[in-house]
């Protein structure tokens, strides 16, 4: 119980300290010739904060009760908080901190390139948390689509299977798998949802992709599976894989996918021929 109430009164003080730190004119608002109090007033913290000005005061005076994450988000933001501040802040209060995205991965250990190279007729690449494509081996390149040829900032799956043409048409089913991908992305990026990445992604491929925005809006979710996955080579013909994913045990924020020639068909002898012509 005294643990319970140090918390409660910890966050309080936390809160009034943080309001201290901002002038009104950082937020909008007059400054006045009569005003004692240093930085922002509780009430405008509340109302800037959309909460009863009421439930806010108790929050300060350290009173038992419970803050949802919603709130603490609006009062970070009221509060213009950094990361280490919002962490604190949702400690405080008892609530899960929000996570940030990791950052794009820049650079592969060369073990990893060594065990891409080596699957020399099943098409792997490599993805971070963004589902940014971080490496690929040449039976991808081959197979999937020249990522050799694309831009930096072209180089994510999502944004690819939505906005490059090309790409689509290597999809038998397109509509399926791309409903598939949206799914499993949502699943994978729901714990980074508030991280500002994801926010901006969204809405640019909302702007760019109809089908996108329509499908976004379902709000489906699936979890990464083993299945059967069918492209259409443009010299080739249908190209049948097995399709499994792992993570990269020395770094979880990247995941390995590899697409092995199914058996009884004709995948590995036209994988072996493509690859013959380079």
């Amino acid at each position: 119980m005294k643990e319970s109430l140090a918390r409660y009164k910890e966050l309080g003080d936390f809160l009034k300290t943080r309001r201290a730190k901002i002038s009104p004119s950082q937020v909008g608002l007059p400054v006045g010739i009569r005003r004692r109090t240093p930085g922002l007033r509780r009430e405008e913290v509340a109302a800037l904060a959309g909460i009863g000005i009421t439930w806010y005061t108790w929050l300060e005076q350290g009173r038992e009760i419970q803050v949802s994450a919603q709130v603490l988000e609006s009062l970070s933001r009221v509060l213009m908080l950094d990361k280490a501040e919002i962490r604190h802040l949702y400690i405080l209060a008892n609530q899960p901190s929000p996570l940030d995205i990791p950052p794009q991965q820049q650079a592969l250990a060369p073990m990893l390139q060594r065990i891409l190279a080596s699957l020399t007729f099943s098409p792997a690449i490599i993805l971070d948390t963004r589902w940014n494509l971080v490496a690929w081996n040449t039976a991808a390149r081959v197979a999937l689509f020249d990522f050799d040829t694309l831009a930096t900032e072209d180089l994510n799956c999502v944004w690819l299977m939505f906005t490059n043409s090309q790409y689509k048409k290597r999809f038998t089913n397109w509509e399926v798998q791309a409903q598939g991908l949206i799914a499993r992305f949502r699943a994978e990026c729901s714990k980074y949802i508030e991280d500002p990445w994801v926010t901006k992604f969204v809405r640019q491929l909302q702007a760019a992709s109809p089908e996108f925005a329509e499908w976004w809006s379902m709000h489906n979710v699936a979890k990464e599976r083993e299945y059967y996955k069918t492209f259409n080579h443009p010299t080739a013909g249908k190209l049948i894989f097995e399709h499994t994913s792992f993570f990269v045990a020395a770094n979880m924020n990247l995941k390995l996918f590899i697409n092995a020639p199914a058996p009884g068909t004709e995948t590995e002898y036209k994988m072996k021929n493509l690859i013959a012509m380079l």
